[in-house]
């Protein structure tokens, strides 16, 4: 089967598996601690529930181990939770923490969205968790922080409250049919920061809705080269995510090949996400069977080092 034949299958699966930690899902404010695992040690269980209980960084600089569905990160640096030009949302979610260079990036873009697109700021979704590693929830990616989501809704010009941080929805940018955006809430600002952040070196692809992809080809203006990291894919309405390249001398990271410098804007580059199949996906004739969960020993074997290693100091 063609790799487009598959994909709307896949894209089922997918839904069907990501569970709840997009942009609109809510949080909580008082969240429950995960319960002890009776046998953590059992060579079975899915590395999400070791991870998911690791709730600082491990000790020492900072590494990054496997790739973005299927590694770790040693020494991860937290995101801030606010800055002058930034909030970070879905505390409850522990996951704002990522490569130094990516908490370097994503603060260097709240400045640009501020300076360039006129917001007072950007609201900054999942990086990563303390470890990486997978999540319980919501990501294949997002395993060794150099991924990071961030909403399409720009900051509120005022400090939000907890309860508004994990309850707040982002804003949807598509239109209902999904053929095009929603000109009522896609502005020539939202173009200016996707564009700023395209034009970081150290970004390598970044993800959005078909229908932004869309409308950025029709609007961008003068210099159009950042076009080509901007890449359609599922999931991406009301959040844009950012993939940065392997660190320089980051060994054990393993990146993705550098795609097309083409724009990426012909009628053929996108015509297979407005095809009905894609648009419409129709649940296939039989339920598939679930993956079995990625365990420890299906990761690069410093992540168990990684895993209990000692904590960085709070």
């Amino acid at each position: 089967m063609s790799p487009r034949r598959l994909a709307p299958l896949l894209l089922f699966v997918t839904l069907l598996a990501a569970g709840p930690a997009l942009a609109q899902d809510k949080g909580s404010v008082t969240p429950k601690p995960l319960p002890p695992l009776t046998n953590p040690n059992d060579p079975s269980l899915a590395a999400k529930e070791l991870f998911a209980r690791k709730l600082l960084p491990s000790k020492g600089s900072a590494h990054v181990i496997g790739s973005y569905t299927k590694g770790c990160i040693g020494g991860a640096m937290q995101m801030p939770l606010n800055g002058d030009n930034w909030q970070v949302m879905r505390l409850s979610r522990n996951r704002n923490y990522g490569h130094p260079d990516m908490i370097a990036l994503i603060k260097r873009l709240a400045i640009k969205a501020h300076k360039d697109a006129g917001w007072p700021g950007i609201l900054v979704g999942d990086i990563a968790q303390p470890r990486g590693g997978p999540a319980l929830s919501g990501h294949a990616s997002h395993q060794i922080g150099l991924d990071a989501d961030i909403w399409l809704t720009p900051m509120p010009d005022r400090r939000l409250s907890r309860e508004e941080r994990e309850e707040m929805s982002a804003v949807m940018m598509v239109r209902p049919d999904r053929l095009d955006v929603d000109p009522k809430v896609f502005t020539p600002g939202h173009v200016l920061v996707l564009r700023d952040a395209a034009r970081e070196p150290a970004v390598q692809r970044i993800f959005v809705n078909a229908a932004i992809k869309k409308a950025l080809c029709r609007e961008a203006k003068g210099d159009r080269a950042w076009l080509s990291k901007i890449r359609p894919w599922w999931g991406h309405d009301y959040h844009f995510h950012i993939r940065m390249h392997c660190p320089a001398g980051a060994g054990e990271c393993e990146g993705q090949p550098s795609q097309s410098e083409d724009e990426g804007c012909k009628a053929s580059d996108l015509a297979y996400w407005f095809s009905d199949a894609v648009l419409h996906p129709k649940p296939p004739p039989e339920p598939p069977k679930p993956k079995p969960p990625m365990t420890l020993a299906d990761m690069p074997a410093a992540c168990k080092a990684v895993l209990h290693a000692a904590d960085a100091k709070p």
